[in-house]
């Protein structure tokens, strides 16, 4: 039976623009179609933050002109993002697969996430979105929308949104299916559409999930036997940049939470990162999860390099 991967894609795997992504992507299906060559099923997660910030901004900026379009709501921002990282992706694997001779479909899923409108995150937004306002500008927004908007390091004011955590994956059986079926599936894109349970369904709500932590819940959920986390760095290190620095082959649960609490990894990099890894390492019964590099992914998963958190 072929091992399952869950793999979540860094930023640096996408870009800033839809022509850099375009590029990118062909290094990042050449990654994926290595690991699907290598005999595992492959579902793929993705970031989404430069993405959706130059789809909202672009609709701000136009609703904000005389005759502009409508406000677009965040969590449809999302859904595009979902949609256009995912034809990129679907595009460049699937050519990368027919080059390798192997006959395997790829799907995107426009996937939502449900989160808990009780999670204190939603008390304390922190997520930087959109454009900088003046204080008047922001303080005008304010009173029409009920958004909410902070300083960010002299540049001016933005909106910011809650970033809770993901309860559960509305598509999950749907992405099962298609991974059971043989697909390399794309699935929980910029961490998903963030939703809440709402008369018996659910609805919309103006958030962002971390991309790590959904794509830890799908390992979860989908009983990978590995969470692997793509970024920008072969491996994990202590003293990150300094003459001390320490790179770490593996870490132990236990260890990672002391490196954690000494305060080793930066908190908008690696500290997600690390735990994602953590939560899915506890909650998993294969109980290890990989951060490496895109480039290093086939070597890591043989062992080779990466580091490795396990129970």
């Amino acid at each position: 039976m072929s091992k399952r991967l869950v793999i979540a894609l860094g930023g640096n795997a996408l870009g800033n623009s839809p022509k850099e992504q375009l590029e990118l992507v062909k290094q990042t299906s050449s990654t994926i179609v290595d690991l699907v060559e290598e005999g595992y099923d492959v579902v793929v997660g993705h970031g989404n933050g430069p993405q959706v910030g130059m789809v909202n901004l672009a609709f701000e900026n136009s609703h904000n002109k005389v005759g502009g379009t409508p406000e677009m709501p965040f969590p449809e921002c999302g859904a595009m993002t979902q949609g256009y990282i995912g034809y990129h992706l679907q595009q460049s694997i699937g050519k990368e697969l027919k080059k390798r001779g192997l006959d395997k479909p790829v799907a995107t899923i426009v996937t939502q996430v449900e989160v808990d409108k009780a999670d204190p995150a939603f008390e304390n937004p922190t997520k930087p979105i959109g454009s900088f306002y003046s204080k008047e500008e922001a303080d005008k927004i304010v009173a029409e929308t009920g958004y909410t908007f902070v300083e960010d390091a002299g540049r001016g004011y933005r909106r910011v949104v809650p970033s809770p955590k993901p309860v559960s994956i509305v598509e999950l059986e749907t992405v099962e299916k298609l991974v059971s079926q043989g697909c390399v599936v794309i699935t929980v894109g910029g961490g998903g559409i963030p939703v809440i349970s709402k008369d018996g369904w659910y609805e919309g709500t103006a958030a962002v999930i971390d991309k790590d932590r959904a794509s830890a819940k799908l390992a979860m959920d989908l009983n990978a036997d590995m969470l692997v986390i793509l970024t920008a760095v072969e491996k994990v290190s202590l003293y990150f940049n300094t003459p001390d620095q320490k790179d770490l082959d593996e870490m132990s649960i236990d260890e990672a939470k002391k490196y954690i609490a000494e305060g080793h990894f930066a908190k908008g990099s690696m500290l997600p990162k690390v735990e994602a890894c953590i939560e899915y390492a506890e909650n998993s019964e294969n109980g290890s999860a990989l951060i490496t590099s895109l480039e290093k992914a086939k070597e890591a998963l043989q062992g080779k390099t990466g580091t490795l958190i396990r129970k």
